[in-house]
Protein backbone atom coordinates (compact mmCIF):
# COMPACT_ATOMS: atom_id res chain seq x y z
CA UNK A 1 0.00 0.00 0.00
CA UNK A 2 1.23 3.46 -0.89
CA UNK A 3 -0.09 6.49 1.03
CA UNK A 4 0.53 10.12 0.12
CA UNK A 5 -0.59 13.33 1.76
CA UNK A 6 -0.75 16.14 -0.79
CA UNK A 7 -0.38 19.69 0.48
CA UNK A 8 1.89 22.68 0.40
CA UNK A 9 2.44 22.87 4.14
CA UNK A 10 -0.65 24.67 5.43
CA UNK A 11 -2.04 23.82 8.90
CA UNK A 12 -4.77 21.60 7.39
CA UNK A 13 -2.17 19.70 5.37
CA UNK A 14 -0.13 19.09 8.51
CA UNK A 15 -3.28 17.96 10.36
CA UNK A 16 -4.06 15.45 7.62
CA UNK A 17 -0.52 14.10 7.73
CA UNK A 18 -0.71 13.66 11.52
CA UNK A 19 -4.16 12.04 11.38
CA UNK A 20 -3.02 9.68 8.61
CA UNK A 21 0.06 8.62 10.58
CA UNK A 22 -2.14 8.02 13.62
CA UNK A 23 -4.57 5.88 11.58
CA UNK A 24 -1.67 3.86 10.14
CA UNK A 25 -0.27 3.29 13.64
CA UNK A 26 -3.66 2.27 15.06
CA UNK A 27 -4.11 -0.24 12.22
CA UNK A 28 -0.54 -1.53 12.69
CA UNK A 29 0.16 -1.10 8.98
CA UNK A 30 3.74 -1.38 7.81
CA UNK A 31 3.59 1.50 5.33
CA UNK A 32 5.24 4.87 4.95
CA UNK A 33 3.18 8.04 4.70
CA UNK A 34 4.77 10.27 2.07
CA UNK A 35 4.21 14.04 2.22
CA UNK A 36 4.08 15.64 -1.25
CA UNK A 37 4.52 19.42 -1.25
CA UNK A 38 5.60 20.00 -4.87
CA UNK A 39 2.67 21.78 -6.52
CA UNK A 40 3.46 20.23 -9.91
CA UNK A 41 3.30 16.71 -8.45
CA UNK A 42 0.06 17.58 -6.62
CA UNK A 43 -1.46 18.80 -9.90
CA UNK A 44 -0.59 15.45 -11.53
CA UNK A 45 -3.29 13.91 -9.31
CA UNK A 46 -5.88 16.43 -10.56
CA UNK A 47 -6.30 17.90 -7.10
CA UNK A 48 -7.64 21.46 -7.12
CA UNK A 49 -7.83 21.97 -3.36
CA UNK A 50 -5.59 20.64 -0.64
CA UNK A 51 -5.10 18.80 1.58
CA UNK A 52 -5.65 15.53 -0.22
CA UNK A 53 -5.10 11.90 0.68
CA UNK A 54 -3.94 9.42 -1.96
CA UNK A 55 -4.05 5.66 -1.38
CA UNK A 56 -2.44 3.46 -4.03
CA UNK A 57 -2.41 6.37 -6.51
CA UNK A 58 -6.15 7.06 -6.06
CA UNK A 59 -7.33 10.33 -4.48
CA UNK A 60 -9.73 9.28 -1.71
CA UNK A 61 -10.41 12.70 -0.21
CA UNK A 62 -9.46 16.30 -0.96
CA UNK A 63 -10.20 19.78 0.28
CA UNK A 64 -10.78 18.75 3.88
CA UNK A 65 -9.28 16.89 6.82
CA UNK A 66 -11.15 13.64 7.47
CA UNK A 67 -11.30 12.09 10.93
CA UNK A 68 -8.88 9.34 11.95
CA UNK A 69 -11.86 6.94 11.79
CA UNK A 70 -12.58 7.99 8.18
CA UNK A 71 -8.94 7.58 7.20
CA UNK A 72 -8.95 4.08 8.70
CA UNK A 73 -11.95 3.26 6.52
CA UNK A 74 -10.09 4.47 3.40
CA UNK A 75 -7.12 2.29 4.32
CA UNK A 76 -9.07 -0.89 5.00
CA UNK A 77 -11.49 -0.80 2.05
Amino acid sequence: MEIKVLGTGCPKCKSLEEATKKAVAELNLDVTVEKVEDIMKIMEFGVASTPALVVDNKVVVNGRVPSVYEIKQFLTN
